[in-house]
């Protein structure tokens, strides 16, 4: 079996740092590993099979030799490496937005569109964690007819907004137990005891930066250009794993149960819907690993034979971002879908 020389650039972050974690749990065939990160981590060590890996400064000359380059940075950070990554003649999976809405980008979930990552010209994009978790969860209902509409409201855990957003709930629930004030710095305001009805920033329609990667991302992973969806992201204070409350509508009358044969079928799905059993997906119930559970799978009683309404979590560290992206390397090292 073919080996590659694979880069994480960003290691040291948490996306970065469980890309590492599921290259060893999946064994992916690594001939060398390099981690990489900023100044200020070079010459720090992550172990990797058992082995202490020093840290390297990324600069533009990180990527010659390199087969693969798995990306965990900021959008600024992944353009300014991306042409000497291509240059290099490494392919570029990066979990940032800075290239999923390009043209000429692919941009891959392995469940819903394996094909479209051999499109690539040098880059294939890791799409939004919120966007992985809805579209695996849909991903069987979708191969029995298109949706043409959705409504989806996001409940995303403060891990989501990196190590930062973990402390800033564990310092709020400290201070609330001690009487102590309650200040916010990561989040817009409060989230101990509390949600925030706000991820990304103001767009001019009105909705968020977050809640339009549903629909944009959504239409190119699915295929789908005219697929409409109405999205509201919330910050929850859960540690981790996101959930995703769904309403579609389907170009095709869909009954309950084929819905569910298609959800309990479908690659990286587990079906959970006993609502007398008290048998749902729960955030701590997927945290810490690669499948999305889907339950609570019903008639939507707005949209009569063409709706359905369901409820699914996942892992968003894992699954909906360092997973899918060694996934999707895993993908182009077998060389079909």
């Amino acid at each position: 079996m073919k080996e590659y020389n694979v880069a994480v650039l960003g290691a040291t972050g948490a996306v970065g740092q469980q890309m590492m974690k599921v290259l060893e749990e999946r064994n992916f065939p690594v001939k060398r590993l390099l981690p990489l990160a900023s100044a200020r981590s070079a010459g720090k060590q992550l172990a990797f099979r058992g082995e202490a890996l020093t840290i390297e400064e990324a600069t533009e000359a990180s990527f010659a030799g390199m087969d693969i380059v798995l990306g965990a940075v900021s959008n600024e950070m992944a353009k300014h490496f991306a042409p000497a990554i291509q240059d290099s003649g490494a392919v570029f999976i990066d979990n940032s937005s800075a290239f999923r809405l390009r043209e000429n980008v692919p941009l891959v979930v392995p469940e819903i569109n394996p094909e479209d990552a051999f499109q690539h010209h040098g880059i294939v994009a890791n799409p939004n964690c919120s966007t992985i978790i809805t579209m695996v969860a849909l991903g069987g209902i979708r191969r029995l007819t298109a949706i043409d509409k959705m409504v989806a409201c996001t409940y995303q855990a403060v891990s989501g907004a990196g190590q930062q957003g973990i402390t800033e709930l564990q310092d709020q629930l400290r201070a609330v137990t001690l009487g102590e004030p309650v200040q916010p710095h990561v989040f817009p305001c409060q989230i101990v005891s509390n949600v925030i009805p706000q991820i990304g920033s103001e767009c001019d329609n009105g909705y968020t930066t977050e809640e339009m990667k549903m629909q944009n991302e959504g239409r190119k992973i699915m295929h789908l250009p005219e697929l409409r969806v109405c999205c509201t992201c919330v910050r929850v204070p859960v540690m981790r794993s996101h959930s995703i409350a769904v309403q579609l509508v389907t170009r095709d009358p869909i009954s309950v149960e084929d819905a569910r044969q298609a959800v309990a079928a479908a690659p990286g799905c587990v079906l959970t819907d006993d609502l007398d059993g008290r048998n749902y997906p729960t955030p701590l119930d997927t945290s810490d690993q690669d499948l999305v559970y889907v339950g609570r799978i019903r008639r939507d009683l707005i949209s009569g034979d063409h709706g359905l309404a369901l409820w699914c979590c996942g892992d968003q560290v894992r699954k909906g971002a360092a997973t899918n992206a060694v996934q999707i390397a895993e993908l182009l090292a077998r060389g079909q879908a």
